[in-house]
């Protein structure tokens, strides 16, 4: 029964690639059979080693610093869209999650610290992913980001599970004096203005150090509209800034020394958040007693103002040393990080209040959710790799890595407490709030300690055109974190957990050169992702049923998979072109929900998942001057398990059948650049792109009775509370199209003109809800329109 299966899967991993391969390269296989490609190689360091994206025998995509330019793009939601298979939920500033072939577990929030990401982020080699918060480095000055496709925890570790992103920034270069400058200036809707100034210089000093310093500034146009109490309107309030640099020396006595220390810094402000609001307890049409209000595209109620603040610093150290045959690499990283999020949770606290039965008054007092992370990371990993030509390769590696993560919750609402205790009884709000301050109904504080220790290995061997590589990783990994609470919708907890986990992931490889142009190869490779334990449910404001279903989830379990893939890449003079087709089997996939009324979310295992799909790149010269590319991704990812409660009934969408969220079934980027000569010292180029992305769903749970009705059930305002808002959950598929008409000069100066989504598409890029959809419901949603010039000159 086993090999039945098995056998089928090799048919359909190979008919998927083969079915690729016929629609979109077929009409240039055949040249793919001419000698070496004449085109300029990416180098990349997907294998902790230099090779070409041709040679490395597993998917990757590497977009350059010419690539980001010409896109116009500013953030990694921005390139995802030209990337085959990765895909950007994008929940504010700063707070976008990576999903890679369908590998997803659904929406993350701001209160589940514990979760650990799906996808690594790396800045070189350093490692800076941080579940929901993973910074949002600025593009500026890359050399490229690379895209590691499919597990990759034989040689980059946990969060790995579904791949690896890796931004690769240009480094300091001994003998070379050169440097940039570029301004920007751009209309966001047409209406609010934005733009950057950037720099970066490199110089030589003396003959074996050499600095490179990056710097940059840049100013976001809001293109949200609050509504405020009393009719008044604030125009472009999720506006913000980026503001940061780098800096590195690179020592190198000798050529086979070399010493980089490195220090980043990077700090982002945004005044509001990107979030299209469908419900508002205080702001709906229901509403009698109160101006009845239908908020529309772009448009969110607001008693309070937003924000999100983090600051960034990273110093690192990377060193190499040439040992003869043997290369030593060391990179030592520490992190500082702080990041605050103030959001207006008035109609959360509102929607409690209306339950306990508290006047009007106090529903409408002002009530600021305030999230603050304050991390500390350091890691250490060390390399030795062999350093010839000969027929064997290898490399083994020693990684570790300490986090101290202080997460606090806060809710200060401004005279609260005379409320309760008017209501409540006298003491009321003294006797709940467990040690913690006035005015705040709830309140948490959660200390982690984080440790991971791991040993990791690749050996390839090389037999005329065959290449076999195998690898592995122990990890072993320990938790210990404690959980306090108070306030009136708190449970006053005060306990500690400790979570580990120890194992061995492995991976092999083989790569098979048909020709110097077509590479064949296959790969089998597990990945994981740590597990650990829930935060307590806010039972106050839990209803009976919701207590009874959610309560029992307290920990989870690692999440493991196994991923099968073959792939093709072909290239000649005047196209590239790569493929992959992979089967992906997880268990224990780590699934999100909200826990009903509880204003809580909890994580908990279904026992098995899968992904399949086919993606493929295209890169071709069709005639003199005019370049086009296409890149897309079919991805089917399901559960295969059905999770029930004890009455039989699905929780959260776990059925099997369903999709897994957050991921589009189908995705495709077409772009095609057109160079010409404008006169002898300057040549023109016009771009455009087309971006289309399927429909997705934010959690499991919005596939089942969709379109829904949400009734808040509280009556305020007015309102019964029982007047249902209906919302479809499906987001709907979108499309961008964008155009940049770019001046290249002689002397070192461009001028780029462009448009992004000229056709002003309002994308729905996640599904939003307040307590469960008693309080607010809404959508965060794309850029829309934008027009701008750059203007960049080289020295």
């Amino acid at each position: 029964m086993r090999y039945g299966y098995s056998c089928t899967l090799t048919k359909t991993l190979l008919l998927s690639a083969t079915a690729l391969a016929v629609v979109v390269g077929a009409p240039t296989l055949a040249v793919a059979q001419e000698q070496a490609s004449q085109l300029d190689e990416i180098i990349v360091t997907g294998t902790k080693r230099d090779s070409t994206i041709f040679e490395v025998p597993f998917s990757i995509n590497a977009q350059t610093q010419e690539d980001i330019q010409r896109s116009g793009a500013v953030t990694l939601e921005d390139l995802s869209r030209n990337v085959a298979g990765l895909t950007i939920q994008n929940l504010g500033p700063g707070q976008s999650q990576v999903a890679v072939r369908g590998v997803s577990a659904g929406q993350v929030v701001r209160d589940q610290p514990g979760v650990k990401e799906q996808v690594g982020v790396y800045l070189d080699e350093s490692v800076i992913s941080l579940s929901l918060f993973t910074p949002d480095i600025d593009l500026f000055d890359l050399n490229r980001v690379e895209t590691l496709r499919g597990p990759q925890g034989t040689l980059f570790g946990s969060g790995s599970v579904g791949g690896t992103i890796r931004y690769i920034t240009n480094q300091p270069q001994l003998g070379v004096n050169e440097g940039v400058i570029e301004g920007n200036l751009n209309a966001v809707d047409l209406q609010d203005m934005g733009g950057y100034l950037k720099g970066a210089i490199n110089m030589p000093v003396g003959e074996t150090v050499a600095v490179r310093a990056v710097g940059y500034y840049t100013e976001y146009g809001g293109f949200i509209d609050a509504l405020r109490e009393g009719g008044g309107r604030d125009r472009n309030v999720n506006g913000g800034s980026r503001a940061g640099g780098r800096f590195a020396v690179l020592f190198q006595p000798n050529p086979n020394i070399s010493i980089t220390p490195r220090i980043v810094y990077q700090e982002i402000r945004a005044d509001g958040f990107n979030r299209q609001e469908a419900f508002n307890l205080f702001a709906n049409p229901n509403t009698t007693t109160r101006p009845p209000i239908t908020l529309r595209e772009r448009e969110q109620y607001l008693l309070l103002d937003e924000s999100f603040a983090d600051d960034t610093m990273l110093a690192d150290i990377t060193a190499t040393f040439g040992l003869g045959v043997v290369e030593l690499t060391s990179v030592t990283t520490y992190i500082d990080r702080n990041i605050r999020l103030d959001r207006d949770a008035s109609t959360l606290t509102g929607s409690v209040s209306v339950d306990l039965g508290f006047p009007e008054s106090a529903v409408l007092l002002p009530s600021t959710l305030v999230d603050t992370t304050d991390l500390e990371q350091f890691t250490q990993e060390l390399r030795l790799s062999s350093n010839d030509d000969g027929p064997f390769q290898w490399l083994l590696g020693a990684f570790y890595s300490k986090v101290d993560r202080l997460y606090n919750q806060r809710l200060p609402t401004p005279g609260y407490d005379a409320v309760t205790d008017a209501e409540l009884g006298a003491g009321t709000s003294a006797a709940v709030a467990n040690g913690f301050g006035p005015d705040s109904p709830y309140n948490a504080r959660l200390p982690y300690d984080i440790e991971q220790f791991a040993f990791f290995g690749e050996g390839s061997v090389i037999l005329d055109r065959w290449t076999l590589t195998a690898g592995g990783r122990f990890y072993d990994f320990s938790e210990e974190r404690r959980f306090t609470s108070g306030g009136l919708f708190a449970n006053g907890d005060d306990q500690s957990d400790e979570t580990s986990s120890s194992g061995f992931t492995p991976r092999v490889l083989v790569s098979y050169e048909a020709s110097d142009s077509v590479i064949v190869n296959a790969q089998v490779a597990q990945g994981f992702r740590l597990g650990g334990v829930n935060d307590p449910l806010n039972l106050p404001l839990c209803s009976p049923e919701d207590e009874a279903i959610f309560g029992s989830f307290q920990s989870y379990e690692d999440e493991t998979l196994w991923n099968y893939e073959i792939g093709l890449k072909a290239r000649s003079s005047r196209f590239t072109f790569n493929t992959a087709a992979f089967y992906t089997d997880i268990n224990d996939l780590q699934t999100t929900l909200d826990a009903g009324s509880c204003s809580s979310r909890v994580v908990f295992n279904v026992p098995k998942a899968h992904t399949m799909g086919v993606e493929g790149e295209l890169w071709a010269e069709v005639m003199e001057g005019l370049e086009i590319g296409v890149s897309g991704s079919w991805v089917n990812a399901e559960f295969d398990s059905t999770v029930v409660d004890g009455t039989g009934a699905v929780i959260g969408g776990i059925r099997k059948g369903n999709r897994l969220p957050s991921v589009p079934e189908f995705q495709i980027s077409l772009n095609a650049t057109y160079s010409y000569e404008v006169s002898e010292d300057a040549d023109g180029y016009v771009s455009i792109s087309f971006q289309h992305v399927g429909s997705r769903y934010t959690q499991a749970s919005d596939q089942e009775n969709n379109p829904r009705s949400f009734v808040s059930g509280l009556p305020f305002g007015g309102a019964s509370g029982n007047d249902p808002t209906v919302v479809n959950l499906e987001l709907p598929r979108y499309d961008l199209v964008n155009v940049s008409v770019g001046l290249q000069m002689d002397n070192g100066v461009d001028i780029i003109a462009y448009g992004n989504n000229i056709f002003d598409d309002d994308a729905l890029l996640s599904f939003d809800r307040e307590r469960g959809g008693r309080a607010r419901l809404g959508f965060t949603v794309g850029q829309p329109r934008t027009v701008g010039v750059t203007v960049r000159k080289t020295f």
